[in-house]
């Protein structure tokens, strides 16, 4: 028998709490306005340092579908799926979100990385977000802006609990926490039928 979610709904209104077991997500489906989601979007996509070779060494794997950039405080390094990625300073585009989503959740995040999915094509596998570098139970928050895309989560072990479906809407901003890292898998489905492209920033505390 599968165990059912708890939702319930914060003081913010559009903030919601989804638990399960040894997993905790904070969502929040319109943190951004109309107005920010559209800045930004074109801000991200038009200074970020995209695929840079003097940011990230690929070793063996090829280069993804996906632009890749990596922003921090200096020598924040970080290793993930086979590539490395050393930290571009921040610049004044991400100070601004940044310091926005820290009102959200008491966290003071010192990097993050950007991913642009030119059009529902591109995915990204199962996963999750539990390198060395993040240290025990880290908490992640991921900012979307662009086309609607599925997230899917599923616990590592215990097949029997219900997997879960979040819809990261344009301007969104979710918050994984407590031990989701260690026991939970999540990724992001190709649909072909979205043409749309989507930039999502998971911001991240490296010790």
């Amino acid at each position: 028998m599968q165990e059912k979610l708890s939702f319930h709904l914060d003081n913010k209104p559009s903030g919601m709490y989804i638990e399960s077991k040894n997993l905790k997500i904070k969502y929040f489906e319109h943190y951004f306005n109309d107005k920010e989601c559209q800045y930004y979007f074109q801000e991200l996509l038009e200074k970020t340092s995209w695929n840079d070779p003097n940011s990230i060494s690929w070793g063996r794997i090829k280069p993804y579908k996906r632009g890749v950039a990596w922003y921090g405080d200096e020598k924040k390094v970080y290793s993930y799926s086979g590539i490395t990625v050393k930290p571009f300073p921040w610049n004044s585009v991400l100070i601004e979100i940044k310091n926005k989503i820290e009102k959200a959740f008491t966290v003071e995040y010192n990097s993050v990385l950007l991913n642009d999915y030119v059009t529902g094509d591109i995915g990204m596998g199962w996963h999750s977000d539990d390198e060395k570098e993040l240290g025990y139970n880290p908490i992640i928050g991921s900012v979307s802006f662009g086309a609607e895309r599925d997230f899917h989560l599923k616990h590592k072990t215990e097949k029997d609990l219900e997997k879960i479906k979040i819809v990261l809407k344009n301007g969104s901003f979710l918050v994984m926490y407590g031990s989701t890292q260690q026991y939970w898998q999540h990724h992001i489905p190709a649909r072909k039928r979205i043409k749309e492209r989507r930039i999502n920033l998971t911001f991240r505390r490296i010790i």
